[in-house]
């Protein structure tokens, strides 16, 4: 599978599409390699245990190709995709051995037929945050904190209701964990989700998403409640907005009324000069001091702040080619070098994307 991934990474673009008289298949692709050079060194070639989407140094390698089949008619429509890559290694880390390959599984029926009305169910990309794992439809080159330390994925079973003009958009999820596939052993209750989404024009797309259960077994279960709120702002065709805010609570011990409390906010700025041109730039903090997303072991817990700068460069419709900047800055020295820890950490990253 990954000779065949790397494969495609060279071919010309291409999509073959098969249709009948009831729907149609569509067979795409995507592939992108990046190379990363981390300033502090870390001696494994592993960024921070935090970063799980680019999370190797002074290494060329694939941080994401996957081929996928996409089947949709009118009342029925089905997704399979898939990957291999350093993001898949990461993220997929707790599944069994045959779901570790699975970007995407899912199948979809309309239940109305006047209506904009679906019941979807499988391995599904997450309802919450604004960036996804592809990073060609991402502003910027790499993932930021929120959208690292949230869930990229989601297995399990949603109903969606999109009104007719195309401006609401309302989903209720039954999940099986934060970021799961198989649920956490000994855990017998599901999660769940909601998400909001309000387009009042082309230009602005609002939403409001969140998750309520748990990732922990029964025996030392903590309820969980996290809230994703952001907005997509396209003041004009060149220059674009996004702002997100997420907060989340989980009991302190189970069955508390104590809770400990972890939020992000963050603002992306993209600029596009031409058809060919882009340039973003974004800052965001994370605030976990008392680690319940990311554990960090030192008196102020997990509060950095980022800021990142890229540009991207688009030879072909179908090729990305992209530069970042990024530092981050913690309140406690947390990131590791050969002289010891520090509080700053500077990387450089860049890629190629090709999607056929």
């Amino acid at each position: 599978m990954k000779k065949i991934l790397f494969g495609a990474f060279v071919l010309v673009s291409t999509q073959l599409k098969a249709q009948d008289s009831t729907g149609a298949l569509t067979i795409s692709g995507y592939a992108e390699a990046y190379y990363q050079y981390d300033f502090n060194k870390p001696s494994d070639n592993n960024r921070p245990g935090f970063i799980y989407s680019h999370n190797r140094h002074n290494e060329f390698n694939l941080n994401l190709g996957f081929i996928k089949a996409n089947y949709n008619a009118e009342r029925v429509r089905a997704n399979v995709a898939i990957a291999a890559g350093t993001y898949m290694n990461a993220n997929y880390a707790a599944e069994p051995d045959l779901l570790k390959s699975i970007l995407e599984a899912n199948a979809g029926v309309r239940i109305s037929k006047r209506k904009n009305l679906w019941i979807d169910a499988g391995i599904m990309p997450s309802h919450i945050g604004f960036e996804s794992a592809i990073s060609k439809d991402c502003w910027s080159l790499t993932r930021g904190l929120l959208a690292e330390n949230s869930p990229y994925f989601e297995a399990g079973a949603k109903i969606t209701y999109t009104t007719d003009n195309g401006k609401w958009l309302l989903s209720g999820l039954a999940l099986n964990g934060w970021q799961r596939i198989t649920r956490v052993k000994g855990n017998s209750l599901m999660s769940w989700g909601t998400q909001i989404q309000y387009k009042p024009s082309s230009k602005v797309l609002l939403n409001y998403s969140t998750f309520l259960g748990t990732d922990k077994p029964d025996s030392v279960r903590l309820s969980r409640f996290f809230h994703n709120i952001y907005g997509i702002f396209n003041i004009s065709d060149k220059l674009g907005i996004t702002a997100g805010f997420d907060i989340g609570t989980e009991e302190v011990f189970p069955g508390s009324n104590d809770k400990n409390t972890w939020y992000t906010p963050v603002l992306v700025i993209k600029y596009t000069f031409s058809t060919k041109w882009a340039i973003a730039g974004r800052v965001e903090h994370y605030n976990d001091k008392n680690g319940v997303i990311i554990t960090t072991g030192s008196p102020n817990g997990f509060q950095t702040t980022g800021y990142s700068l890229n540009i991207d460069h688009t030879p072909f419709k179908n090729v990305l080619l992209r530069v970042e900047a990024r530092n981050l800055n913690s309140k406690d020295a947390i990131f590791s070098r050969s002289a010891g820890l520090t509080n700053n950490n500077t990387f450089i990253t860049s890629s190629i994307a090709v999607s056929f």
